[in-house]
């Protein structure tokens, strides 16, 4: 009894520092850490503009405007956009500035879709963020006219990398601290 009791407080203790919300077998679509600003800003103005990203909570009155950044802006962009495709295989690639997470990325009052029920549609409907109900705010761009040249992400890219470098280190520590107290004396 008293070991159960010291695994629940570890695995407690272990959740409160990851600090992340564990949504079984989901994805998200976030900004890869070495894409450069040129890049980024075309994704993100493809994917609020002819992608149909809801956009909306990045615009300067959003739930998800904070951080004012181009990665976070365009993590939030892929990610609607990844959802709105229901996760599809080659629908996070944006010309190679995003990446697959299993962690999902939400963070405060700003939560991240995690399936297509919960990000308002699908990319064949009509977008959120037209000019009629939200004009563009300044970095953001994208609303009607998409960026040139950029050809859809779903393009040449068959299986969606994935980025596990939050959850695997964490998930190991985690199965062998149980695994640990589980072979301690009674």
């Amino acid at each position: 009894m008293g070991a159960a009791v010291e695994i629940l407080v570890v695995v407690g203790l272990m959740m409160v520092l990851v600090g992340r919300r564990a949504v079984e077998g989901a994805t998200w679509c976030i900004a890869r850490s070495a894409a450069s600003a040129t890049a980024l800003q075309a994704a993100l103005d493809f994917a609020c503009g002819a992608g149909r990203a809801d956009c909306v909570p990045i615009q300067a009155s959003g739930l998800c405007y904070l951080p004012n950044t181009l990665p976070a802006h365009a993590s939030y962009a892929f990610n609607s956009y990844y959802q709105r495709s229901n996760a599809a295989p080659g629908s996070c690639d944006f010309a190679g500035t995003a990446v697959v997470s299993v962690t999902d990325p939400s963070y405060g009052s700003c939560t991240y879709p995690s399936s297509q029920s919960t990000a308002g549609g699908s990319t064949s409907s009509t977008p959120m963020n037209t000019p009629i109900n939200a004009p563009p705010t300044p970095g953001i761009g994208g609303i009607g006219g998409g960026i040139g040249g950029l050809s859809p992400p779903g393009f040449g890219m068959a299986v969606p990398k994935y980025d596990t470098s939050y959850a695997s280190p964490l998930l190991s520590l985690l199965l062998l601290t149980c695994i640990g107290f589980l072979l301690l004396p009674p």
